[in-house]
């Protein structure tokens, strides 16, 4: 883990921190120019800025920063990862359980702020060194008075109030350094991050979507979920019951069974949640799996970017999913369009593009046996083929957000059942939803 650093939580602090951002990358960019330029090599824009040492500047400075300035490049490279350039969304997305964590001064008055002055009276112990930070809030681990044991998340001071400006901030930055393409109109998009982020950062509102998960997952045992102590949450802190499992990752070194089962159960999951509990969470973030070796079950965490979906927009994914299985192109314009991709006027061959997008995506409900993710390079080819929608064939189009965000979970699954080298029958797994 990074070693701690106080978490600049006013506006003017904040601000600063862009402004420092914007001036070393301005000047590493010089650097690498007159470099280059003595070599012969003069490169291009994006060339000189998308150097090593710059990257290492974004990653130390949005470390420092975190809250929804680490955030934004995630969100904003959902879409096939066709907005930012690779090594920047790459870059972005490995900050995401790699932040500074707060000092423990800091640390002990956004506690008292939330609990009180006497906190640490609803603790029998509290270790200060987290478990784990990312990029809202930080990872402890406590013990209860009656002798339970905790995993207390406590949030970065001033992370709830600089959503915006800092979504504005990162935008800004993208855009004078031009890494985000000339004509963009992504400002819904950013309005959207802001919404969701405000989500992610009311911890109250996870400890209820916890509660539902918990209430709808009650007959699946093959599920783990932690339990929120209700009396001891706050907006800004969230008391669980701590649940022991090892990376989800790990499991590579597990045998075949184990990493088929653990996948299947997690599709199992998504479609649950998307035609069943019509509400996803949404984060793809492997860190959210974990895996208890003892009891063979998979926990489940983080539930702040939980998502709640309409009863039309579940049915237009059941048609689509449906045209798809019958190779009805039709049937999948017609669901898309219900769906709100084509809601902007788009040509024809965009039209087609978008769809030939989609199919690729469903590849793996095109056979009715198990799908071997390890073998497979889709993950890839769903990459490259939305780079080419949106930058080969001068072209933009931004899904709608629920769409976005459910696409960012089903992406997710799928690399990760790539790195298990997974063989799933997913066609299978879908059809019972489709009667």
């Amino acid at each position: 883990m990074s070693s701690s650093s106080k978490v600049p939580a006013g506006r003017l602090a904040r601000l600063g921190g862009f402004a420092s951002l914007a001036g070393k990358l301005a000047g590493g960019m010089l650097a690498e120019g007159a470099k280059r330029l003595a070599k012969g090599e003069p490169g291009s824009r994006m060339e000189l800025l998308l150097t090593p040492a710059n990257m290492k500047r974004v990653t130390n400075q949005l470390a420092h920063m975190r809250g929804a300035a680490m955030k934004l490049g995630q969100l904003l490279s959902m879409d096939a990862g066709d907005l930012l350039p690779s090594e920047l969304a790459d870059m972005l997305a490995r900050l995401r359980d790699n932040a500074n964590p707060m000092p423990p001064k800091q640390l002990a008055a956004v506690l008292s702020s939330e609990l009180g002055e006497d906190w640490q009276r609803h603790f029998a112990d509290f270790t200060f060194k987290p478990m784990a930070a990312a990029s809202i809030g930080q990872v402890h681990r406590a013990e209860h008075d009656n002798g339970m044991q905790l995993a207390v998340k406590v949030q970065y001071p001033g992370v709830r109030q600089s959503i915006s400006s800092d979504v504005d901030n990162v935008a800004t930055l993208l855009r004078i350094s031009g890494l985000l393409p000339q004509g963009v109109d992504y400002q819904t998009l950013l309005e959207e991050a802001k919404a969701q982020l405000s989500r992610e950062a009311d911890y109250l509102q996870e400890a209820a979507f916890i509660q539902r998960f918990k209430d709808a997952l009650n007959n699946s045992p093959e599920f783990l979920l932690p339990e929120p102590i209700t009396e001891l949450c706050r907006p800004g802190v969230l008391v669980m019951r701590y649940v022991a499992g090892m990376p989800v990752e790990s499991l590579q070194a597990q045998p075949q069974a184990v990493r088929d089962r653990v996948v299947t159960q997690l599709f199992c999951l998504l479609f649950r949640e998307l035609f069943e509990f019509q509400l996803v969470q949404t984060d793809p973030n492997f860190a959210n799996y974990r895996y208890n070796a003892d009891t063979e079950q998979l926990v489940l965490l983080d539930f702040g970017a939980c998502r709640e979906y309409s009863q039309e927009f579940s049915q237009a994914y059941r048609q689509l999913f449906a045209a798809s299985l019958q190779h009805d192109q039709p049937g999948m314009d017609k669901a898309l369009t219900t769906i709100g991709f084509f809601s902007e006027q788009i040509a024809a061959e965009q039209r087609l593009r978008v769809l030939a997008l989609v199919k690729l995506a469903c590849e793996p409900l095109q056979q009715d046996a198990p799908f071997d993710f390890g073998q497979s390079d889709l993950a890839l080819r769903i990459r490259e083929a939305g780079t080419a929608l949106s930058l080969q064939h001068n072209y933009w189009h931004t899904p709608p957000a629920d769409a976005i965000f459910l696409h960012r979970k089903i992406g997710g699954l799928y690399l990760l059942a790539a790195r298990l080298q997974a063989k799933v029958n997913v066609r299978a797994l879908l059809q019972p939803y489709l009667r």
